[in-house]
């Protein structure tokens, strides 16, 4: 008996000597997102290797022999495996381990979330780029585009500074398109776009990435996030700088332009810390150069304090640029395409943003958040009826405080508070009268605002399983916004007013599992409502003075709904969206004359996208073809400026012949309207067909610390289509003569027996180089 209670006793204390070690934490991929499937290792000092695997969340927990010193190590599927030196106790017990990189070759770029899957952090079936180190030094993209995503085609307007307009199906564009970009620093979104911008509406930049740093790219289809607020009308693009940046030096460079980038971080890789720099100049797409000049920095640490991830991201840019304008398209040779050579560009801007990811348990994460930026814009432009400046300078700040608790495996819930304010000061538009191309002259007073736009949001969502195969996601973002414009050449057309907003979020998806439905796709169905600040000085250009009807302009709506199929073969996901957004009001082609985004009315858009993904063995293959259609809900017109028809084809090729590694794709924007013709210009427009093939090869040297690429271009079309009016008899290379002013001052618009023309141009293409030397092992 005595013997017997020893061994029971013994077998106890040792039973809870096991179990006192108790470990647990989520694994997250480069974008910042939880992954499933992960392999998660132990190896503690005696000897002994135990190992677990992420559940659909990433979340993970084990039973350790001891606390002390582990060598943790994460592999998944894509991902190059990750290994730190780990001091574990009671203390530390709850952790977040992060994939910091797209495996080296052999490895997709793209990485779809499956539609069965939902988070808090990514409610919606998405698509992120992960960027590929070694790729992307043979194809760093173009100016303002640092990456190419897939589906997203994207134009700059000469090359130049401008930041670039993206093509989605059935979505209006010209810079003041309705697309929200956030940069994330940690698990916070900090907002790129710049509402009531002297350029646009929902202004937002990627310029002010060094392409090198991004690990990743994400996009949903429509607004439903409870995280994300203004601007997502159509979509949403997160981009994600990566928390370790290895040392390097790169050289890109082509006919037109060259760029030099290097990135600085510490011998220690435990210690997340980067700085980078980047230096382009550049001659733009047009016969009159440019003499683009871009510098950049980009600067990130990452802290791990106890429970606590402390993120700070740092980015200054500044640009300059003489920049041509647009000219008709058609012509065959262009004699001149600078109708004005007083043309020119510049801005700069500056962000600080900082993220602490509290664990305060294995079921509770409290997250504050903060940014604060500094913009400057001044714009010379002519847009075919004189010579126009565009300036402001604003201030933009903005702070969330957010907390997720999980009840169990199958109930989590976030709520949260929101906060931005974008100042807005000396938001000027100034005509100029001089004719003369060399001198600019008097000028006119156009517009002139001080304009504070605030946010208040709070927000709460539940993630669920209702059952095996169906998870939910409801959410609700109360939107308070409040538009103070002060108008200095009006003032009766100040007004300081709050508008307030419901936006609801939802989404369900449902897997088949291994039952008698296996056969059937995956599904997944999505709501979501939205809100977009346009400009207010519209009301003002269009002399709207009532309270009434200045509120009725700055505020526009959506609601948007979406239904993603998906179905796996093999190696192959194949995944259809259907979409349907609807609008209190669509954002066309800026004004010529007062630099506005035209008010097309009500709009309802309709798309059908399908994509397949092919994995081999030595690469991977994608295709995407999106079909629209958006028209006028007032007038049954088509809307203008939306593409109906996108195409993209990508190919990753690794294991080619001499080591080579290699990328390619085509993308296709086809037809569009540019105008459905008016009383003063009947004429209607349709835009030339663009199409793009770009190709990329890299070879790595010295087991990857040298990497030498060529990248090239094969375009044809025209870039920046749009429509603008001219003088009488104006040919290329004229200077258009100055009009008489209306009694209003405003020159009557400009449209003194003025001509139309659909306006563009065109696209070159060309070959380049990189050369690439990474410090240390490149691998």
């Amino acid at each position: 008996m005595l013997v017997t209670l020893l061994i029971t006793a013994f077998a106890l204390t040792a039973t809870a000597q096991s179990t006192i070690a108790r470990v647990g934490g989520t694994v997250l991929d480069p974008a910042g997102f939880s992954l499933a499937g992960a392999q998660v290792e132990f190896d503690y000092s005696s000897g002994a290797r135990l190992s677990t695997t992420t559940g659909s969340d990433g979340e993970f927990a084990r039973s350790l022999p001891a606390w002390g010193a582990y060598t943790v190590h994460v592999e998944a599927t894509g991902f190059a495996t990750t290994t730190q030196q780990l001091d574990l106790s009671a203390s530390t017990g709850n952790l977040t381990l992060r994939l910091e990189r797209v495996a080296s070759p052999s490895q997709d770029v793209i990485v779809s979330t499956d539609v069965g899957q939902i988070s808090l952090d990514s409610p919606d079936p998405s698509q992120k780029v992960m960027v590929r180190e070694e790729l992307l030094d043979a194809n760093p993209g173009r100016p303002g585009a640092p990456i190419s995503i897939p589906g997203m085609p994207i134009e700059t307007a000469a090359g130049g500074i401008k930041a670039p307009q993206y093509f989605v199906p059935g979505v209006a564009g010209d810079h003041g398109e309705p697309i929200a970009q956030y940069v994330a620093v940690g698990n916070y979104l900090a907002s790129n776009n710049l509402s009531a911008n002297a350029h646009g509406n929902g202004y937002a930049d990627p310029n002010i990435y060094v392409s090198a740093v991004l690990g990743s790219v994400g996009t949903d289809g429509g607004a439903f996030n409870v995280l994300e607020g203004n601007h997502s009308l159509n979509l949403a693009a997160i981009y994600s700088p990566r928390p370790q940046v290895r040392r390097f030096i790169t050289l890109t460079g082509d006919y037109r332009d060259i760029d030099l980038s290097a990135g600085l971080s510490p011998v220690d890789p435990a210690k997340k810390a980067w700085i980078a720099i980047e230096a382009n100049y550049g001659n733009g797409l047009m016969r009159t150069l440019e003499h683009r000049q871009q510098y950049k920095w980009n600067a990130m640490r990452v802290f791990d304090p106890g429970n606590h991830e402390i993120a700070l991201l740092s980015i200054g840019y500044y640009g300059h640029s003489h920049e041509g304008n647009l000219v008709p398209i058609g012509y065959g040779v262009q004699v001149n395409d600078t109708i004005d050579p007083r043309q020119q560009d510049q801005t700069h801007t500056g962000i600080l943003a900082a993220n602490d990811i509290w664990k305060i348990g294995a079921r509770d994460e409290l997250s504050s958040s903060g940014f604060f930026r500094t913009y400057n814009l001044t714009l010379f432009s002519n847009f075919g009826e004189g010579l126009i400046r565009q300036s402001e300078f604003r201030t933009v700040e903005g702070a969330e405080v957010r907390e997720s608790h999980k009840f169990t495996s199958w109930l989590e819930v976030l709520s949260g508070l929101d906060y931005n304010e974008d100042d807005i000061r000396r938001d000027n538009l100034d005509h100029y009268l001089s004719a003369d191309p060399h001198v600019l002259g008097p000028f006119l007073k156009v517009l002139a605002n001080d304009i504070t736009i605030r946010e208040v949001a709070p927000f709460v969502a539940v993630r669920g399983d209702l059952g095996p195969h169906v998870q939910f996601y409801a959410g609700l973002r109360h939107e308070q916004i409040e538009m103070n414009n002060t108008d200095m050449i009006k003032p009766s057309q100040s007004y300081d007013a709050w508008r307030r907003f419901e936006n609801p979020k939802a989404t369900v998806a449902w897997t088949p599992g291994t039952g008698p439905a296996h056969w059937l796709p995956s599904a997944s169905f999505s709501i979501g409502q939205a809100f977009f600040t346009q400009d207010p000085r519209i009301s003002a250009a269009e002399g709207s003075t009532p309270e009434a009807d200045v509120l009725a302009s700055p505020f526009e709506r959506s609601h948007s709904e979406q239904l993603v199929l998906e179905k796996e073969v093999g190696r192959t996901d194949v995944r259809v969206t259907f979409g349907r957004t609807t609008t209190t009001a669509t954002l066309a082609k800026i004004d010529p004359d007062n630099g506005l985004a035209e008010d097309e009315g009500p709009g309802t858009l309709k798309y059908l996208t399908a994509s397949v993904r092919h994995q081999f063995n030595f690469g991977m293959i994608q295709t995407i073809f999106s079909k629209a259609d958006a028209r006028d809900d007032d007038t049954g017109l088509p809307t203008l400026e939306a593409p109906r028809t996108i195409f993209d084809a990508l190919t990753t090729l690794d294991k080619l012949p001499f080591g080579l590694h290699g990328r390619a794709e085509y993308e296709y924007v086809g037809h569009k309207l540019l105008d459905v013709g008016n009383p003063d210009h009947p004429e209607q427009y349709e835009a030339i067909p663009v199409g793009e093939t770009r190709i990329a090869l890299v070879r790595p040297f010295m087991d990857g610390r040298l990497q030498l690429g060529v990248n090239g271009m094969i375009a044809r079309g025209y870039t920046g289509q749009t429509t603008e009016t001219f003088a009488p008899g104006w040919k290329i290379g004229d200077s258009p003569p100055a009009c008489a002013a209306g009694v209003d001052g405003i020159a009557n618009n400009f449209n003194c027996g003025t001509v139309e023309r659909a306006v563009g141009i065109r696209m070159v293409s060309w070959v380049g180089g990189s050369i690439s030397w990474r410090f240390g092992n490149g691998n």
